[in-house]
């Protein structure tokens, strides 16, 4: 095999790490946008804007499982990794022409975007299985140095392009304007262009690789084994020899050594129940969080003041009810079209203005035009984050003001208290999958890893089935939401305390040496018996 520079690692491993940097840009900068683009772009309301986030999310760490299973069984890594990447290439593309708002109608948009996020999730979900584990076969059973190293730095460009695209894509969607207003089609398509440099990237490694053809999936050994336990246990009659464990009732068809595996893995898979809530909390940085964010003032950092609308009401009001002259004000730079608006005593017009790019800060000469001349040195005063404002146009004398009506409050707590939430949540991530991760590959035996993998993944996808749930069904206020998934996530913590605490540690490598002396003790019973046998002769 070709050698990296010199060293004593596999040349193929630098084409899987590129692989994989691109194709977390890809997931993570595509997500990074996708609540806002629900909330700003098809207009759905927070709530729905967060289930089928979370639908979506939970999708993605479903589908490992299929993955893993088409892999082991069917097509091999190499293969699957090809495949699914076009169908995450072909739902990015999808998603991205949805975002173009030349493209059909909101239903036209709603479509491509729901099919686009539909196979990106297959896509991801596909291949999250099968690349790591890919890596690992480039590397021989002895290169156990090498082997570590290269997962670090695997997990490191998975970190540098999450980290990289949350800071690209919302840059893109902001700062560049495309038909006249946010450009989420650039946003999109750029984590599409990164995952199709990840595919190029990926076969053109292809010749390099070493490719270990699929070896069946333990997954489905362990399923077939306790269905039949299942089965057995209740076609049995009162008459039957009652056995220990109900997983000895498979004893007629899978070996003990397996089903002794089996029983340590459900060990562990049982203290995964509470684990879903974790993430049912850690995942709504992107959905629940975002939208937090935007209810706040945004004061330290550069952004559009597009979360202020301004109203305008038109009239110079000459007498009080008799006479009504109607002014047409226009603000530079902004779009204003008019709404009929009857009150008690007369008709007049109010109009509507489109914010483009305002940043907070105070307004203290604004130049408006109206039919009768151009009229400067409007004071609108201080314009902050979140603001609902309407400004009555009036004449005082010889003179135009605005007379200030504040219709909804600015946003008086500061973005930077999110900062110590994340700071939080983020070691607690670490904490958590870390020790959770190597705890559970330190009590399962070695062929049970990708079993207690695909659990650990599913933990994730049902704690984003718990936030759907909640997020469509509650109907609560969102610091009633908050409070409601901190209360819940204290009362998990309790019940894993008290599972761990009774929770016996084994070692998986006992099993190994107690089947190695039966194996030896039976071959030694089976040489007796043919001594005999020729003695006897």
């Amino acid at each position: 095999l070709n050698k990296l520079c010199g060293t004593n690692y596999p040349l193929s491993i630098a084409f899987i790490v590129v692989n994989e940097f691109c194709e977390r840009f890809s997931y993570y900068g595509m997500r990074a946008v996708l609540t806002l683009y629900f909330v700003n772009y098809l207009h759905w309301d927070r709530d729905l804007s967060t289930a089928i986030y979370h639908a979506f999310t939970s999708l993605c760490y479903f589908t490992p499982v299929l993955g893993a299973l088409i892999a082991d069984s069917w097509l091999g890594k190499f293969k699957t990794i090809i495949y699914l990447s076009i169908v995450y290439v072909i739902g990015h593309v999808v998603k991205s022409v949805g975002a173009i708002p030349t493209v059909g109608d909101t239903s036209m948009h709603i479509a491509l975007s729901m099919v686009g996020l539909i196979l990106i999730a297959f896509g991801t979900g596909g291949i999250k299985p099968c690349v790591a584990a890919f890596g690992g076969d480039q590397f021989e059973p002895e290169q156990v140095v090498e082997t570590r190293k290269f997962f670090s730095i695997f997990y490191m460009a998975i970190n540098a392009g999450s980290v990289l695209s949350m800071i690209v894509t919302p840059i893109l969607r902001g700062d560049v304007k495309c038909f006249g207003d946010d450009c989420y089609a650039l946003a999109f398509g750029v984590p599409a262009v990164l995952m199709v440099a990840a595919l190029v990237v990926f076969i053109s490694g292809s010749g390099m690789y070493k490719k270990v053809p699929p070896e069946g999936n333990i997954l489905m050994d362990v399923c077939k084994c306790i269905g039949f336990a299942i089965k057995n246990r209740f076609r049995s009659s009162k008459h039957d020899v009652k056995r220990k464990h109900w997983l000895d009732w498979a004893e007629e068809k899978y070996s003990k050594r397996l089903i002794q595996e089996i029983k340590m893995v459900l060990r562990v898979l049982t203290l995964y129940l509470p684990l879903p809530m974790f993430w049912a909390l850690f995942d709504q940085q992107g959905s629940r969080w975002t939208l937090q964010a935007t209810r706040m003032n945004m004061a330290m950092v550069r952004v559009y003041l597009s979360a202020i609308r301004v109203s305008i009401v038109y009239g110079l009001l000459e007498t009080m009810i008799m006479t009504i002259t109607l002014w047409r004000v226009i603000l530079i730079e902004i779009d204003i079209w008019p709404i009929p608006f009857m009150t008690k005593w007369w008709q007049t017009f109010i109009y509507l203005s489109h914010i483009h790019q305002l940043f907070p800060g105070r307004y203290p000469s604004v130049k408006c035009e109206a039919p009768t001349g151009v009229f400067s040195n409007l004071d609108l005063g201080l314009l902050d984050f979140g603001a609902s404002y309407t400004f009555i146009l009036k004449k005082e004398g010889e003179n135009i003001v605005a007379a200030r009506f504040e219709d909804v409050m600015a946003n008086n707590v500061n973005i930077a208290w999110q900062i110590p939430q994340y700071v939080l949540i983020t070691v607690g991530e670490v904490m958590f999958s870390v020790t959770g991760l190597e705890f559970s590959y330190s009590q399962a035996p070695a062929n049970m890893k990708s079993v207690l993998q695909a659990g650990w993944l599913l933990t994730v996808a049902f704690g984003n089935v718990i936030v759907l749930i909640v997020a469509e069904g509650g109907g609560l206020e969102q610091w009633a939401e908050f409070v409601l998934f901190a209360c819940l996530l204290v009362a998990v913590c309790i019940i894993f305390s008290i599972m761990a605490y009774f929770y016996t540690y084994v070692d998986p490598s006992q099993l190994d040496k107690l089947y190695q002396q039966d194996a030896a003790k039976g071959e030694s019973e089976d040489e007796l018996k043919m001594t005999e046998k020729m003695t006897k002769l």
